[in-house]
């Protein structure tokens, strides 16, 4: 696998400290030591591999290590917070990513026969060791980076080639179950949707359990399962998440920013913001806001 690892490397060498464009749908890249505040967010559904340097994610107090020897799956929106390190030799971490699209999934799940029971899993995030076919294929992608004119022809076959991979593999459920409506995984997914969109308004467990088609009891359960959170611990980070955001990139406030994203009490919101990030908010915008302008 080492060949096709540096390959890929190769590829991706021009990529920069930030989600960097590739040109290919759904396909990012990033290198290089990567803002705490960027990599503290809501991240969206994705297959991630690593080309150098290592990653740790922490979602909800769990948090999971990958290295190029292995690939991450996140089959649902997470709050999570990640830290980046440059290889053991030096070069810096690099990194692309695969978002998932539920519809070419269900698309290609149509194709292929039923799996076998996956056992009573519902966790939305996970680690399993990279195969040289899924490395093989990322590579095949990637490659249209030099062919863009291939890209509309032959992206969307590597990428099911990536997929179908995945699918064949240890987290390949999470796959199946995020694109098949009547699963655990799909219902939570359901009322993780409407939480992002009503973020800022006050949280009833009734109508989210309403939205995932589950008794109260079952959906706080199973909710918990995927996400390693609450429902109310979920609402929180994307409540913080998005003050940050309108502190630094919008200039608000504390207490606009705090009534902007639900909070009452301006008190209680820098409370929780200090918590969570370790410092007030005002002071927390200040330095992300220097070290931009630095």
């Amino acid at each position: 696998m080492n060949d096709s690892l540096n390959e890929l490397r190769a590829l991706a060498a021009h990529a920069q400290n930030r989600r960097t464009e590739t040109g290919i749908p759904r396909v990012a890249m990033v290198q290089g030591a990567i803002p705490e505040h960027h990599l503290a967010a809501v991240y969206d559904p994705m297959i991630n591999l690593i080309l150098q340097g290592n990653k740790s994610m922490t979602v909800g107090g769990q948090t999971l290590h990958y290295n190029p020897a292995t690939y991450f799956v996140m089959s649902v929106d997470l709050p999570a917070a990640g830290v980046v390190r440059p290889a053991v030799s030096g070069e810096p971490y690099l990194a692309v990513s695969l978002t998932l699209d539920a519809r070419i999934l269900a698309d290609l799940l149509s194709d292929l026969p039923d799996s076998a029971s996956r056992g009573d899993r519902d966790a939305g995030f996970s680690v399993a060791a990279m195969t040289p076919e899924l490395l093989d294929a990322w590579v095949r992608l990637l490659r249209l980076m030099k062919r863009p004119d291939d890209i509309p022809a032959l992206a969307p076959a590597y990428e099911r080639e990536i997929l179908y991979r995945v699918l064949q593999g240890p987290l390949g459920w999470m796959l199946r179950d995020i694109a098949t409506p009547d699963t655990t995984l799909a219902r939570v997914n359901r009322a993780i949707q409407r939480l992002r969109r009503d973020y800022a308004r006050p949280l009833r467990m009734e109508a989210l359990a309403e939205e995932a088609a589950m008794s109260l009891s079952a959906f706080h359960r199973h909710f918990k399962a995927v996400t390693n959170l609450s429902p109310l611990q979920y609402q929180k980070q994307l409540r913080l998440l998005q003050a940050r955001t309108l502190l630094v990139a919008a200039g608000y406030g504390v207490t606009r920013a705090a009534h902007e994203v639900g909070y009452q009490s301006p008190t209680q919101f820098s409370r929780e913001y200090a918590r969570a990030f370790g410092r007030p908010p005002s002071r927390d915008a200040a330095r992300i806001v220097a070290g931009l302008r630095g």
